[in-house]
C-alpha cells in the first residue's frame, strides 16, 4: 500500500475540489436567494422525511462508541502495538477541545440556555421547570452525542491509517466495503466531498464568527458592526491561521489550543467564584443528573405525539452540524491520536471534552438564567433573542471587571477561529495530499486562503445562510456511508482480535529458546551490545535464519519475501494472497543503559553518549513491536521463533475462516 503514498499532492482531489468549491461559491454568491431557497428546500424536505434515520443513526453512533471502548477492542491501540501517544493528555485534550467545540461554547454558552429558556418545546416559557428543561436541551445538544459523532469518524480513520498503513484520508473508512478500490475514483470523490464540507464548514463558521467578534470591538471600543469591519476581521484571522498552520501541528496549532485552554479554564473559574458559586455546583450536579437520566428518552423523541416543529429547528440541525463537521473534527482528532488505545481514545474523546462542555454550559447558562429568573436582566432575555452574537458580552456586563473580560473573551474568540481555520486548513491539504502533513507551505497557504476568501465573499453577498443550509443537508449521505463504515470498522476489529488471542495461545509456543544452555542464557540478560554487535547479530545470524526458512517455505510452494537491505533492520514476508500475509520483522533498537552500569572514568566525553546506550534485536509483526530481544541467540532458536509465530498467524486464519 505504500506505492500509493508516493505523491504528496493528489491531483484528482485537489483540482476537483477547487474546482467544485468555485462553481459552488460563485452559484452562492451571484444568486444567494435562489440558492438558499433551492438548500432550504432540501432540508426541509429532509427534516420532514428522515429525521428518524438521523436520531436511530446518531443514537447507533453513540452506542457503537461505548461499546467499542469498553468492550474487548478496548485494548487494542490505534498504531503498531509498540506505538507511544505523540502528546501529553493536556495537550491531547486542549486540541479536542479547541478543534470539536471551543468556539461554539463562546457563541452558545449563554445564547442557547436562555433561548430554550425563553422559548421550550412543550412546557410553559420563563418558569422553573423551563429553566431544567433548557439546561437538559443544552446538555443533549452539546453532550455525549455530539463527541461521539466525531469520535466514530477518528476512529475508523485513525484505526486504518495507523494499523494498517492506509491513507489518513475519508476513503479509507471505506477500506472493509470496497479494498483497494479506495485508490480509484470512487475513493477521490469521498475525498473530494470531504474537503467541500470542512472548506465550507470553516468558512460558514467564519463568516458567522467575526460578527461576535466584532459585537466584542464594538463593546470594548466603539467600533462599528458593519460588513467592511467584519472583512478586515476575516482578513486577519485567516493571515494568523496561515502562520499557525505553517509554523506546523507541533507548534502553531498546539501552542494555540493549548492557549485556548487555559484561557477557557480562566474564565471559567471566574464565571464561577463572582457569580452565584453554590447554586452553579448544585446546578451542575443535578443538570448532570438529569442529562444521565433522560439520555435514552432524548435520543430517541422525536416529538412525534406533539406535532412541534421545534425538533427540525433544534436538533435534527445540530445534528445535522456536528455530522456535516465530522470529516474534518474527525481527522484532525485522528492526526493528534495515534498510540493510544482504543479505550483510552473513547475514555478521553467522549468524556473530558463532554464534561467540559456540560460544565461550561452550566456556569454560562444557569448564571444568565439566574439573572433573568431572579435579578431583573430582562433587557438580556431580550436582547440575546435578538442577536445571540452579543449574548456573551451583554451577559459579562453583569460581572465586576466586565471590560477586561470582554476584552479577554474576544480574544479567546479570536483564538478559536484562528485555531479552526489552521487545522481546518490541514485537514483539507491532507486529504488532498494522500494523507500526509509533510507537504509544501504553498499548500496549506492555500487552503487557509480560500476559506477566507470564501467566507468573504458569502459575507458580502448574504449567501452564508444558503451555504450552512446546504453544508447541513450534505450530512445526510455522508451518514449513510459512515453506518456501512463503523459496521467495516467492527469487523476490522474483530480480525485484529483474532490476531491477538492467537499470539497469547501458549499452548502454541516452541521451547527452543527455553532449553538453551543457561549461562548463555545469562550472559544475552546482562550484557549490554553496541551498535556494531547488534548489526554483526543481525548479518551473521538472523539473515542466515531468514534465508534458511525462506528456502524450505518456498519448497514448500509459499511465496516468501525478503527485506535485507538495511543494516538496523530485516523482514521475512509470507505472502497469502486475498488472505492476510505474514510478517516478521527484526528492528535494531537503541536504548538507555540502567544507572547501576558504570563507565570507565578515562572515556572521552564524546564517545559517553554511545557508551550509555545499547541494542536490542527486537521482533516486530505485523501488528507492531512484540517488545522482545533476541540478540544473542542461535540460528536455530531464531528459526525456531520464525516458525513459532508462523503457527500462530496461521491458526489466527484458520480462526478467521
Amino acid at each position: 500500500m505504500a506505492s500509493h503514498d508516493k505523491a504528496r499532492l493528489n491531483p484528482p482531489v485537489f483540482y476537483s475540489a477547487a474546482g467544485l468549491i468555485s462553481l459552488l461559491l460563485l452559484f452562492t454568491a451571484i444568486f444567494p436567494k435562489t440558492a438558499d431557497s433551492a438548500f432550504q428546500s432540501v432540508q426541509s424536505a429532509i427534516i420532514g422525511n428522515a429525521s428518524w434515520f438521523y436520531v436511530l443513526a446518531v443514537a447507533v453512533i453513540l452506542i457503537s462508541v461505548v461499546y467499542l471502548g469498553f468492550s474487548q477492542f478496548g485494548t487494542i491501540k490505534l498504531g503498531p502495538d509498540h506505538a507511544e501517544p505523540d502528546y501529553s493528555r493536556l495537550t491531547w485534550f486542549s486540541m479536542l477541545f479547541s478543534a470539536g467545540m471551543g468556539i461554539g461554547l463562546m457563541f452558545f454558552g449563554v445564547a442557547e440556555p436562555v433561548m430554550h429558556f425563553l422559548a421550550p418545546p412543550v412546557v410553559e416559557a420563563g418558569t422553573a421547570e423551563a429553566a431544567r428543561e433548557a439546561m437538559k436541551i443544552t446538555f443533549f445538544h452539546w453532550g455525549l452525542h455530539a463527541w461521539a459523532i466525531y469520535a466514530i469518524v477518528a476512529l475508523i480513520l485513525a484505526f486504518f491509517a495507523y494499523r494498517h498503513n492506509l491513507p489518513l484520508t475519508l476513503r479509507s473508512a471505506l477500506y472493509p466495503m470496497i479494498g483497494d478500490k479506495i485508490y480509484g475514483p470512487i475513493g477521490h470523490a469521498v475525498d473530494v466531498f470531504a474537503v467541500i464540507s470542512t472548506v465550507f464548514g470553516v468558512a460558514t463558521s467564519l463568516g458567522y464568527g467575526v460578527a461576535q467578534i466584532n459585537s466584542g470591538l464594538g463593546y470594548l471600543f466603539g467600533i462599528p458592526v458593519s460588513n467592511l469591519v467584519q472583512v478586515g476581521l476575516v482578513v486577519g484571522v485567516t493571515l494568523l491561521a496561515i502562520v499557525s498552520v505553517t509554523t506546523g501541528l507541533d507548534k502553531g496549532i498546539r501552542r494555540l489550543s493549548e492557549l485556548n485552554m487555559g484561557l477557557a479554564v480562566l474564565l471559567l473559574v471566574f464565571i464561577l467564584i463572582m457569580g452565584p458559586t453554590v447554586f452553579l455546583l448544585q446546578a451542575f450536579v443535578q443538570n448532570t443528573g438529569a442529562y444521565v437520566s433522560d439520555i435514552v428518552s432524548n435520543t430517541f423523541n422525536l416529538f412525534a405525539y406533539e406535532k412541534t416543529d421545534w425538533i427540525g429547528g433544534w436538533t435534527l440541525l445540530y445534528w445535522g452540524w456536528w455530522l456535516s463537521w465530522a470529516p474534518f473534527v474527525g481527522l484532525f482528532i485522528a492526526r493528534v491520536s495515534r498510540g493510544r488505545t482504543i479505550r483510552e481514545f473513547v475514555s478521553g474523546v467522549l468524556l473530558v471534552p463532554a464534561g467540559f462542555t456540560l460544565m461550561w454550559m452550566t456556569f454560562f447558562g444557569n448564571s444568565a438564567i439566574e439573572m433573568i429568573m431572579n435579578q431583573g436582566a430582562e433587557s438580556l432575555a431580550r436582547l440575546v433573542q435578538e442577536d445571540e452574537s452579543q449574548a456573551l458580552f451583554l451577559f459579562l456586563e453583569n460581572f465586576p471587571f466586565s471590560t477586561f473580560l470582554s476584552g479577554l473573551a474576544t480574544v479567546m474568540v479570536v483564538v478559536f477561529f484562528v485555531t479552526s481555520s489552521d487545522s481546518g486548513s490541514m485537514v483539507v491539504d491532507m486529504l488532498c495530499s494522500n494523507g500526509r502533513d509533510d507537504t509544501p507551505a504553498w499548500q496549506r497557504i492555500f487552503w487557509a486562503s480560500t476559506e477566507g476568501v470564501v467566507a468573504i465573499i458569502l459575507l458580502l453577498a448574504g449567501g452564508l445562510g444558503a451555504l450552512q443550509t446546504m453544508t447541513i443537508a450534505s450530512a445526510l449521505p455522508f451518514t449513510i456511508v459512515l453506518m456501512f463504515a463503523t459496521y467495516g470498522l467492527v469487523k476490522a476489529l474483530r480480525v485484529d482480535l483474532h490476531k491477538k488471542e492467537a499470539l497469547q495461545n501458549n499452548y502454541l509456543t516452541n521451547t527452543s529458546v527455553s532449553n538453551k544452555n543457561w549461562r548463555q542464557r545469562l550472559h544475552n540478560i546482562i550484557d549490554f551490545p553496541s551498535k556494531n554487535v547488534g548489526r554483526r547479530f543481525l548479518q551473521k545470524v538472523v539473515r542466515p535464519a531468514f534465508e534458511e526458512v525462506a528456502e524450505e517455505m518456498r519448497e514448500s510452494g509459499l511465496t516468501v519475501k525478503l527485506t535485507i537491505d538495511d543494516q538496523d533492520n530485516m523482514e521475512l514476508k509470507v505472502v497469502h494472497g486475498d488472505e492476510i500475509d505474514f510478517i516478521y520483522q527484526v528492528h535494531l533498537a537503541s536504548h538507555v543503559q540502567p544507572a547501576f552500569v558504570r563507565l570507565e572514568e578515562d572515556e572521552a566525553q564524546e564517545d559517553v553518549a554511545e557508551e550509555q546506550k545499547y541494542y536490542r534485536a527486537e521482533v516486530h509483526l505485523r501488528e507492531g513491536g512484540q517488545n522482545y530481544d533476541i540478540l544473542g541467540w542461535s540460528t536455530d532458536a531464531v528459526i525456531g521463533d520464525v516458525i513459532d509465530h508462523y503457527h500462530k498467524h496461521m491458526h489466527f486464519l484458520h480462526v478467521l475462516r
